[in-house]
């Protein structure tokens, strides 16, 4: 274990120069001796202490996680939040209804007592980050077992947790990084109280819809404004009148400077997963299983959704944010597989692994510790193949496919109850599944269930080994006699749970045997239980791979001491760096870095929603109204692309220029490299974001709540 760890301090210190700019998320608490002196001869202007301190105001503190799943940024010095319209899109449906839409109409916040409260939504800043891989390696012995491992790094995680949360409320977890090779211990604040502020209507917020996500150029104004508050003491407080809006230790200026070619850029935030050190048997497992599980079902529930969502308004809102997370990774998995073919990335991880094997034989030490690594993978991945495709089609076809099925399964509690006839935990039970049906039925309707739950259903039926069926398919087969639409039917006109009316008088009066004989129980809980079921038979090529790819990471760091290496991402706080530039995404054909005003309206199709533009917008951009947020040559700036190495989590993040001012909002990735969560690649990998004078451009001019303006911190 010290031999490992004296590896990671090398891969840490010594050869930063060797990193590309533009590849790499890198840890905060790290930058000063692997990456500042890069940074700073691309142009950064500040130290490494103004990105990351524990003691003083930095660049960190004005950066938040934004909800469960996206990065946001203060502001102001009152709380004001930055974020995605994608980000905020499902708070935003949450407090739309037909009468008052505001992912149709958007909503701006003229006052602080004009904004709307978002229930369950959170944001949460990084206090620290604190390096405790010595720590935990000190009691880690060679030879240790993979059980008797993570037993030991529970124990001494455990302690340092405890010590950590003396004299704070923080939140305080230890993540480890390089698959178990690296430990950090982080302290996060969580604030509950999040009020709506503002968001443009989704013809600008969402401008080009599924048609543009993932492409460029791309013309969208994605971004959305809440603000935290806290209770008087400046803590975080649940929802009240009297707390007032927080105010943070930094917040960003907001630059009215423009983008130039080959400008610095650098974006922090909170990138959710990748798998740069994934092997080629792990390669093969994601494209041809886990990416064509999705794929496949999501495309075929989509179509039922969108069919749905274009024939009532209220379907659209339901289903809005549904939609769109299912069709985000949809298309990137679609976008992933054609990238890794043509980047030939598998070709390169066998090559890599090829070196691994030769470097392994030259050495018996090596050898001894490292031989069977290879041959362990290969040999785990195969064995777990059909596991992970049944899985993977239960997942997409069943508990993310068919609503009722999850829903219903969520009664497992009251059977329980009912089961042991104790009124108070039945009381409990009935309440929580009153709650959660308040919720579930508010976005939910059951024609359109009844129409993916038919063709999902049967899509597993025909596509996954019998062995690997939930024990309803025997009341299926049986009952309806292998028709999975009259399945769907039945639940349609039968069960409790696709009706809100019959669930509620349910409740009021619960019965065991009516729970118990309604189908869409039954198929919620076989599914799980089926899940479980074969999870469980996954799990020792689970605990191979795991093993393996973190002895496989040591070994490359040891193969390969002259390389910076960086953690994959996992959803903690990274820092990118690199500049604004175009690309060539094929022969002939060059994109410019940047997007002006006038490609929306060479976009605008009245007829369909996609690409449909404001009345407003089409007047200010007719009278060429655009204040102080034009470019120097006169056109109004959307959007433009930077080399920043970023991922899903990382849809909010601040774009910072030279001097630490915010002039963008990252919000995606492009076609062209949807390959880069598991390679990156160096000549098409882009980062699209926002320019930072459009949404001042929106915020003023479109939607005149110029009190948000008044807030921020200009500078030129």
């Amino acid at each position: 274990m010290k031999r490992i760890a004296a590896i990671l301090l090398v891969a840490c210190m010594g050869f930063a120069q060797f990193a590309k700019a533009d590849e790499g998320m890198w840890l905060l608490p790290l930058i000063n001796k692997l990456n500042i002196e890069k940074m700073q001869e691309m142009g950064f202007k500040l130290s490494a202490e103004d990105v990351y301190s524990i003691n003083n105001s930095s660049l960190k503190d004005a950066i938040v996680i934004f909800g469960r799943g996206c990065t946001g940024e203060m502001i102001s010095d009152q709380g004001l939040i930055l974020t995605n319209h994608h980000c905020g899109y499902g708070n935003i449906q949450e407090l739309s209804s037909v009468e008052h839409n505001y992912l149709k109409d958007g909503f701006w916040a003229k006052s602080l007592e004009e904004e709307l409260p978002a229930p369950g939504l959170t944001v949460t800043f990084l206090k620290y980050m604190t390096d405790v891989t010595a720590e935990i390696n000190a009691e880690l012995k060679e030879g240790m077992s993979e059980a008797d491992r993570a037993a030991k790094i529970q124990e001494v995680s455990a302690k340092l947790i405890e010590e950590a949360r003396k004299g704070n409320d923080y939140q305080i977890s230890i993540q480890d990084y390089f698959e178990g090779n690296q430990f950090f211990l982080i302290a996060y604040e969580k604030f509950s109280d999040i009020r709506f502020v503002g968001a443009p209507p989704s013809s600008i917020g969402k401008f080009g819809f599924d048609t543009d996500n993932w492409m460029w150029p791309r013309h969208t104004g994605d971004f959305s404004m809440f603000r935290v508050y806290c209770g008087p003491d400046g803590k975080p407080a649940k929802y009240s009148k009297d707390n007032k809006p927080y105010k943070p230790a930094h917040h960003l200026p907001v630059s009215l400077k423009g983008v130039q070619m080959d400008d610095y850029a650098m974006t922090i935030g909170f990138p959710g997963s990748t798998e740069r050190y994934l092997t080629s048997w792990g390669i093969e497992e994601r494209m041809d299983i886990i990416n064509h599980a999705r794929i496949k079902p999501r495309g075929v529930k989509q179509d039922i959704w969108l069919a749905d969502m274009r024939a009532d308004e209220k379907v659209n809102i339901q289903y809005a944010t549904k939609f769109a997370h299912s069709a985000n990774y949809w298309k990137n998995s679609i976008g992933m597989n054609r990238g890794l073919e043509k980047l030939n990335v598998l070709g390169q991880k066998r090559e890599l692994e090829k070196e691994f094997s030769e470097w392994l034989i030259a050495d018996s030490d090596r050898k001894k510790k490292y031989g069977n690594v290879l041959n362990e993978l290969d040999k785990a991945y195969v064995e777990r193949a059909e596991f992970v495709k049944a899985t993977s089609f239960i997942a997409e076809c069943q508990l993310r496919g068919a609503e009722a099925l999850y829903f219903a399964y969520k009664a497992t509690g009251l059977e329980k109850a009912l089961e042991e006839e104790d009124q108070e935990k039945i009381d409990k039970a009935v309440a929580g599944l009153k709650a959660a049906g308040e919720g579930f039925f508010k976005d939910y309707y059951p024609e359109t269930d009844r129409k993916v739950i038919a063709a999902l259903l049967k899509m597993y039926n025909d596509d996954i080994n019998a062995k690997y069926h939930p024990s309803f398919y025997n009341i299926i087969n049986k009952k309806f006699k292998g028709d999975f639409q009259k399945f769907a039917d039945h639940l349609y006109a039968k069960s409790i749970f696709m009706n809100e009316d019959r669930f509620n008088a349910f409740l009021e009066k619960p019965s065991l045997k009516v729970l118990q004989k309604d189908l869409a129980f039954i198929g919620g809980v076989s599914s799980i239980a089926k899940y479980r079921e074969i999870k469980g038979m996954e799990a020792e090529s689970a605990k191979a791979i795991n093993k393996n790819n973190r002895l496989f990471i040591a070994g490359l760091m040891e193969m390969q001491p002259e390389k910076v290496f960086y953690p994959d991402a996992n959803f903690t706080m990274r820092l990118s760096y690199g500049k604004v530039g175009d690309y060539e995404p094929k022969d002939g054909v060059v994109y410019k870095h940047y997007t002006t005003i006038e490609g929306i309206m060479e976009k605008e199709d009245p007829d369909n929603f996609e690409f449909e533009v404001p009345a407003k917008l089409k007047e200010l951009w007719k009278n060429k109204d655009y204040g102080q947020y034009a470019d120097a040559a006169g056109y109004m700036p959307v959007c433009f692309t930077s080399n920043n190495d970023i991922t899903g989590g990382n849809s909010g993040s601040p774009v910072i220029n030279a001097e630490g001012h915010l002039f963008g909002l990252a919000f995606d990735g492009n076609w062209e490299a949807m390959s880069g969560d598991i390679a990156f690649e160096t000549e098409l990998q882009k980062c699209i974001n926002v320019d930072i004078r459009y949404v001042l451009f929106i915020i003023d001019k479109y939607a005149g709540a110029t009190n948000l303006i008044d807030e921020m911190t200009l500078v030129k």
